[in-house]
């Protein structure tokens, strides 16, 4: 093996030959990888080492020499260090061909040879978050502060305006940490983990306009909390709820498991494809409804429902994908291990009069076969939608054992997604893949995977 020659802080002149998965720029040094954030393919730049590894190293830059013509000047003061929106400084249009070219990258590199669509890009790629998670915590001068926390640690950022947060609950958040300055409420202090609010997350409806404010605290009582409840109440209207989540474990889950109802009923709605969705604090639900929708449909209509289909809807959460099919099947039928999950989906079909399907709670590689062997029932079609680590592999021998003519696989981490699609290979083949931008300037993208059954193939 070539001994590595490159060392920490030394200064090298490089061209940028590629841009990685995480937006970062890629050169070469006598062969050896150096990832360099912040630049963009055919980009000239002096960077400085920062850290070598037996196969790669990380380095910053130093200066421009030649910049790409696809830069783009930096409109977010927080940008660069918070690491969300990794493409920032990329024009949009060349992050969606950054991105296709990444999910092509990963599955070739299982061996397969797949047909990988254009990504599909928002119109208005900005404030399209409908989920604000914002920590509060203590600055190097004893301030209370509210943003979003510096990349790779729990500093926290103040944060005056992101430009991918919805701008009402922004503004929302920004009037509730204000109040909570001036009462001198106590803010949560991670070193020493004491005080009170850890957290600010707050939920809207895109189409109903109905926000949710879940307080996360360390402690059972909130100091002024009855004060702060009838501020949030009467300054901004269209809070239709307030909760208060109790999370006092040295953990970085946001969400503990305990809520307490302050005002409303603990829950909002909103609209996806023509049905009604209620969100709860511990509600999965995409965070980007435009691009949910062109996601659903996307997968949906691949599906090519005639109406007598029997659909299963794996890691169905709220019921989203499978309630926004029910009306072209004959039966569906989710499975979710997230009991609040499940009572949501079930209400869901409830509230849109939806009288064909049965939402299920367990783990999916477990339920799915003893639901199978217990009721007598398959699938024509199934939706999964697994979260990052993929799906399961009892999960996925199940399905392949069943045979459904048809799998739609919606998933938010290509690299398991090209994993899983290998093994599915063997009885199914890969009709195509489409990227989906639910995360503009950020390096996620969602796909749509579509999979026929070799055999029933025309």
């Amino acid at each position: 093996m070539k001994e590595v020659c490159i060392r920490k802080n030394q200064i090298y002149e490089v061209e940028i030959i590629d841009n990685g998965f995480e937006g970062e720029g890629i050169a070469k040094i006598d062969g050896f990888t150096v990832f360099i954030p912040n630049a963009i393919k055919g980009e000239k730049v002096r960077i400085k080492i920062l850290k070598v590894l037996s196969s790669h190293a990380f380095a910053k830059i130093e200066e421009f020499i030649e910049k790409s013509d696809y830069r783009e000047s930096l409109d977010c003061d927080t940008y660069l260090k918070c690491g969300g929106c990794a493409m920032r400084h990329i024009n949009y249009e060349k992050t969606l061909e950054i991105k296709r070219n990444a999910v092509l990258s990963i599955f070739k590199k299982q061996g397969l040879n797949v047909n990988v669509k254009e990504t599909i890009g928002m119109e208005k790629p900005y404030y399209y978050r409908n989920k604000l998670q914002y920590p509060l915590g203590i600055d190097n001068n004893g301030n209370a502060v509210m943003g979003v926390f510096a990349q790779r640690s729990h500093r926290v950022i103040q944060t005056e305006k992101c430009l991918i947060q919805n701008e009402m609950i922004q503004e929302i958040a920004t009037g509730i940490f204000n109040f909570i300055k001036e009462k001198n409420v106590p803010v949560y202090n991670e070193v020493k983990r004491n005080g009170q609010i850890r957290h600010l997350v707050l939920r809207i409806g895109l189409k109903t306009n109905e926000v949710m404010v879940t307080i996360v605290s360390n402690e059972e009582e909130i100091k002024c909390e009855k004060e702060l409840v009838d501020f949030i109440k009467e300054k901004y209207k269209n809070v239709k709820t307030i909760v208060k989540n109790i999370n006092s474990s040295s953990t970085n889950v946001i969400l503990g498991k305990k809520n307490v109802i302050l005002f409303g009923n603990g829950y909002i709605y909103d609209e996806l494809l023509g049905f009604k969705f209620k969100i709860s604090p511990m509600s999965f639900y995409q965070v980007n409804p435009i691009q949910t929708e062109i996601l659903y449909s996307k997968a949906i209509q691949e599906a090519e429902l005639s109406g007598e289909e029997t659909v299963f809807d794996l890691y169905c959460g709220i019921g989203t994908i499978g309630i926004c099919a029910s009306n072209r099947i004959k039966k569906l039928y989710g499975i979710e291990t997230i009991p609040e999950a499940i009572e949501d989906a079930k209400k869901n079909a409830s509230i849109n009069n939806i009288e064909n399907s049965e939402f299920f709670v367990g783990d999916v590689e477990k339920a799915l076969p003893e639901f199978i062997s217990r009721n007598h029932v398959n699938a024509d079609v199934i939706f999964v939608d697994p979260p990052r680590k993929g799906c399961d592999k009892t999960a996925i021998e199940t399905i392949l054992n069943i045979e459904p003519k048809k799998v739609v696989y919606v998933s938010c981490n290509p690299a398991t997604l090209a994993r899983d699609l290998k093994v599915f290979s063997t009885k199914y083949e890969i009709k195509e893949i489409t990227p989906v931008d639910m995360f503009p300037f950020t390096s996620h993208v969602e796909c749509v995977a579509v999979l026929i059954l070799k055999n029933d193939k025309i």
